[in-house]
């Protein structure tokens, strides 16, 4: 049995958010694990380049909201 990393899944659910806009529920998904495996911003250096800024976006968003 093959599993696909947690990275290269980020990468996959971020994409589809980013180009098909009926995709939005696999930003969200990125967004809980985010949130529910507490993953660090320096991730995103082991992510695609096309996907980064979007994965430090949610990040952000995700502190935000704690501090509010």
């Amino acid at each position: 049995m093959q599993f696909v990393t947690l990275e290269k899944l980020i990468e996959l659910k971020l994409a589809s958010g980013m180009t098909a806009t009926d995709r939005l529920k696999d930003l969200a998904d990125v967004q809980e694990l985010i949130k529910i495996r507490s993953l660090p911003k320096d991730i995103a250096s082991r992510l695609d380049p096309y996907v980064r800024d979007k994965f430090l976006e949610l990040c952000e968003a995700i502190e935000k909201s704690k501090t509010s």
